[in-house]
């Protein structure tokens, strides 16, 4: 006898009474498999968006050498992001493929959020799968991790001091403890979601710009706008709207 199938969760409305947001991913093209769609609704209510990328994903296509390829994934990004209302995009230069979670990527991430002094920041899925036996991505998982502990870092004047402003040190920043929370879209215990049904044509744009990158992988016959539906639709069915991106939601606070 088959065992029943277990009913997804209701997903609740995410707080959107904030005004800047700071996206952190590994690679171009992360944060339109899933995000973008809400990066257009925010931006078309006026909020503040910027885009950190950790690498420019020089390691992935294979047909094209790291040094063909980083330029035109870091165009096809800068592209992408237009398309859905972010003209702040930001290249760490780190290598693709070989991240690491540790001090040092905490330290980069830091420095960032400490320039942006956003309200919130987002970042991709770092679980383990995406909620089946697919396994997430080494890049994604070290950049996630370090996501969360360099936000608190940031907010910690004793933590990487040699950025910040002050007789023994080398930098102009001051700490920033301002960040609410940490989103991570698509991550398979998401929480939380927001309806993107205004905003779905152009988050489908916004990945279909990044098509060197979807030929360099072979897939002939991918349809961005199928793709993103599936989840859309899923995530939609848990909010009650037509279409909705997923997100697992970690508060910033003491004790929460």
């Amino acid at each position: 006898m088959s065992q029943p199938t277990e009913t997804p969760q209701p997903l609740e409305h995410l707080d959107e009474t904030w005004q800047r947001m700071l996206c952190v991913v590994a690679h171009p093209d992360d944060l339109e498999f899933g995000a973008a769609a809400a990066v257009a609704r925010w931006t078309g209510q006026g909020k503040e968006v910027a885009y950190c990328m950790v690498t420019s994903g020089e390691a992935g296509i294979d047909a094209l050498h790291p040094d063909e390829a980083r330029p035109l994934r870091e165009q096809e990004q800068v592209d992408s992001a237009r398309v859905v209302g972010v003209d702040v995009v930001e290249f760490l230069g780190l290598p693709d493929g070989v991240l690491e979670y540790g001090v040092a990527l905490r330290r980069v991430i830091a420095e960032v959020v400490r320039r942006h002094r956003p309200d919130i920041v987002l970042t991709g899925n770092f679980r383990e799968t995406w909620g089946g036996r697919n396994l997430n991505q080494a890049d994604h998982i070290a950049v996630g991790q370090a996501v969360l502990d360099a936000v608190r870092d940031a907010g910690n004047r004793w933590v990487f001091p040699e950025q910040l402003t002050g007789e023994r040190s080398v930098g102009t920043l001051e700490p920033w403890g301002g960040v609410r929370e940490v989103w991570a879209f698509g991550s398979p215990q998401a929480t939380h979601a927001v309806d993107t049904t205004d905003s779905f044509d152009a988050g489908v744009a916004s990945l279909e710009a990044h098509r060197a990158y979807i030929d360099g992988l072979g897939w002939e016959d991918f349809d961005a706008r199928e793709f993103l539906e599936g989840m859309a639709r899923a995530s939609g069915q848990r909010l009650g709207t037509p279409l909705a991106a997923p997100f697992e939601v970690f508060p910033m606070g003491w004790g929460e």
